[in-house]
């Protein structure tokens, strides 16, 4: 009696166990892929409504995105557009920004570079 206990028990575990399994991995089938993002370009074509080949602030504004940020916009817009003709080319849209170096970093290039003058020496 002892014996079947035991083995009703097991039975009931491992089929838990498997039930467990196959319902996780039916809820990942269930979950829908991410959306592949644009690229640059294709957004730089997304937001150029007149096909002008340029970008004006104000097309930029009637993305969402941006709608709800129209200071961040006007900022992003003014780094962007290096020649400051009031449009952003598509070049400059795709451009990445550099980033901002921090005062700390001349300092310590400024250091290593004199420490590498005394080694010639």
């Amino acid at each position: 009696m002892k014996k079947i206990t035991q083995n009703i028990i097991r039975l009931f575990v491992i089929s838990s166990l498997t039930c467990t399994f196959l319902g996780a991995a039916e809820e990942e089938k269930k979950k829908p892929a991410k959306k592949p993002t644009k690229t640059p370009e294709e957004r730089f074509q997304w937001l150029d409504k007149d096909k002008d080949g340029g970008i004006t602030i104000e097309e930029l504004k009637v993305n969402p995105y941006w709608k709800k940020k129209p200071d961040d916009a006007a900022k992003m817009f003014k780094k962007k557009d290096k020649n400051s003709d009031g449009k952003l080319s598509k070049e400059e849209f795709v451009a990445k920004q550099q980033p901002k170096k921090k005062k700390g970093d001349q300092a310590k290039k400024k250091q290593g570079a004199d420490k590498k003058k005394e080694q010639k020496k």
